[in-house]
C-alpha cells in the first residue's frame, strides 16, 4: 500500500531529531509512515552501523513507522551523483509517498544539505516516465523541509506535545551515540543524556512558544500555502 508520509534523511537517528514527533502524530492519526535512512553513519566515532540499524529499527517501532529502508550510500561522502538520485528515487517510485519530509537545504553538515537536493532531485525525476530506472512514474504531492537545528524559520509548526515522550524515547533509542561503551579511551567525546534531552527540550519548546503550545516541530515550504477559512485560523497575533 502506498505510504501518507516518508521521511528521508541522511543518518539513522535524523529524522527521530528532526521530525520524528510528527512522524509519530501521524502514524497516531491513522496515516501510513516511513522513513528513508541514506546512510549508515559509518563514519561516526560512536556505535557501529549494524548497532545503529537494529537501533534504527527499534526506533521505528516507537513511532509507529509501517516501513524503513537504509540505502547503505556512503556515509560523508553524499553527494548529487546520478545512481545516488536514482536509488532514492526508485524508492519513491514503490512507496508512493503522497507527503516527503527532507532535511532544510542549510546545514552544518554536508550530508544533511546534500540528503535535502538529493531527495528533492530523485522526488522529481521518479514522476518522468522515460527516466531510466525500475519501477512506474509517481511524483509526490507535497515536500516538507524540518527546520530543526537550522535557522530557517518555519512557515508552519506542528504541535507535538502529546507526541513529545514518545519521540524522546525513539531518540534514546539510539544508545551507541549518547553513551560510551565500557572500557572506552577518555579522549573520545560522548554526548551525556541529559544534555541530549534538553537540546531536544529547547528547540522543541522553541517551536512550541511560537503557535503557543508546549513541544512543537517546525517546517518549511516552498510554495505558498492555501487558506480558505481566515476566520478560523489558529494561533494568536496579540
Amino acid at each position: 500500500m502506498p505510504l501518507d508520509l516518508l521521511a528521508i534523511a541522511a543518518h539513522p537517528d535524523d529524522v527521530e531529531l528532526t521530525c520524528g514527533g510528527t512522524v509519530l502524530k501521524m502514524s497516531q492519526a491513522g496515516y501510513r509512515t516511513g522513513i528513508l535512512d541514506l546512510t549508515r553513519g559509518e563514519t561516526g566515532t560512536r556505535g557501529t552501523p549494524e548497532t545503529r540499524l537494529r537501533e534504527a529499527s527499534r526506533a521505528a517501532k516507537i513511532l509507529g513507522a509501517k516501513v524503513r529502508r537504509n540505502l547503505s550510500l556512503p556515509d560523508a561522502r553524499l553527494s548529487l551523483r546520478e545512481e545516488y538520485k536514482i536509488a532514492v528515487a526508485e524508492v519513491i517510485r514503490e512507496l508512493q509517498p503522497h507527503t516527503i519530509i527532507l532535511p532544510y537545504w542549510e546545514g552544518r553538515h554536508p550530508d544533511h544539505y546534500t540528503a535535502s537536493n538529493l531527495g528533492f532531485e530523485a522526488a522529481f525525476i521518479a514522476g518522468l516516465k522515460a527516466y531510466p530506472m525500475k519501477g512506474e512514474p509517481f511524483r509526490p504531492f507535497k515536500i516538507l523541509y524540518a527546520t530543526s537545528d537550522a535557522a530557517a524559520v518555519p512557515t508552519f509548526a506542528v504541535d507535538i506535545t502529546k507526541q513529545y515522550e514518545g519521540r524522546r524515547r525513539a531518540i534514546l533509542a539510539y544508545k551507541s551515540q549518547f553513551l560510551p561503551p565500557k572500557n572506552a579511551p577518555k579522549s573520545r567525546v560522548y554526548l551525556p543524556l541529559d544534555e541530549l534531552e534538553g537540546r531536544m527540550s529547547h528547540q522543541a519548546r522553541h517551536y512550541g512558544r511560537m503557535i503557543g503550545v508546549k513541544y512543537a516541530e517546525g517546517f518549511v515550504m516552498k510554495e505558498v500555502m492555501r487558506v480558505d477559512d481566515v476566520v478560523t485560523l489558529p494561533v494568536r497575533s496579540i
